[in-house]
């Protein structure tokens, strides 16, 4: 009729007063529920993934250097198991000196068959010169730091080494990761771009001023991590590359911050 208002009938409209308010009730949660998710969203996104448990161990994997040679390892192996952890050495296939993005993404495998194989929450990863850069590809690019706890590198060219620039100079090329461990390599450039230790694990280096083929020592450090000096702890040590994986510094490291408490220098070492 003219000059009266159509009441427009809601579906709600005809359900009993308790039953509309449970049903508002019931939509506030869900409100409540999809915000916190996305602001969940929002965090994880920024700080890149949530953080790894820290209280609770799980196996350690080592990743060996340039080459591949898991021998070199065998002294921190020794060591781990020792203090009762269970030590997996991932072992490069194909070319041992080929991409250290195609090694990262064959880590990653490696890491994930292990925690399903464990149960475990997480992983430790100790790498090994070359193989510490190899573990910062996993943890950065391939989804590790969700499932990576500690980060242990030793003797690592985080910033590249002025061997390899050698190397490469000297006969106009070398092999794929020689190319990747000069200094300012593409790979290198994005890889210490921004945040050089990323949320997720914690992170640990130790270095040594003998090492001759990191070189500059310094490349071996990473900004935000705690980072060691084997000549801090024992002034006259003579420590080579190939001398750090058995070092007693290194030894020592290995519990003080691969155990449930935050990260520390470690105490004791006999030189």
């Amino acid at each position: 009729m003219v000059g009266q208002t159509r009441r427009v009938r809601r579906p709600l409209d005809s359900w009993a007063p308790a039953r509309r308010r449970q049903a508002f009730a019931v939509l506030g949660v869900v409100v409540l529920a999809l915000v916190t998710l996305g602001t969940w969203g929002a965090v994880r996104a920024t700080r890149g993934t949530a953080a790894v448990d820290q209280r609770t161990l799980g196996p350690v994997v080592l990743v060996p250097g340039y080459g591949g040679d898991v021998s070199d390892l065998d002294p921190l192996v020794v060591e781990l198991r020792s203090e009762g952890r269970q030590a997996i050495v991932f072992r490069p296939s194909g070319s041992e000196e080929g991409d250290l993005r195609v090694q990262a993404r064959r880590l990653a495998t490696l890491v994930r068959a292990t925690l399903r194989r464990t149960g475990g929450p997480s992983v430790d990863l100790v790498g090994y010169s070359a193989g510490g850069v190899v573990a910062r590809l996993f943890v950065r690019d391939d989804g590790g730091a969700g499932l990576v706890r500690r980060v242990l590198t030793i003797g690592s060219p985080h910033h590249g080494t002025d061997v390899a620039a050698t190397a490469k100079a000297a006969v106009g090329g070398c092999s794929p990761a020689c190319e990747q461990l000069v200094p300012g390599s593409d790979l290198l450039a994005r890889l210490d771009a921004g945040d050089e230790t990323p949320a997720g694990p914690r992170w640990i280096t130790v270095r040594s001023t003998s090492d001759t083929v990191v070189t500059p020592t310094d490349s071996a450090v990473l900004a935000g991590a705690l980072n060691l000096l084997v000549q801090d702890f024992c002034p006259s040590a003579t420590t080579s590359h190939g001398a750090l994986p058995g070092d007693p510094v290194t030894l020592a490291t290995v519990p003080a911050v691969l155990g449930r408490g935050s990260p520390r220098p470690p105490s004791g070492v006999h030189c």
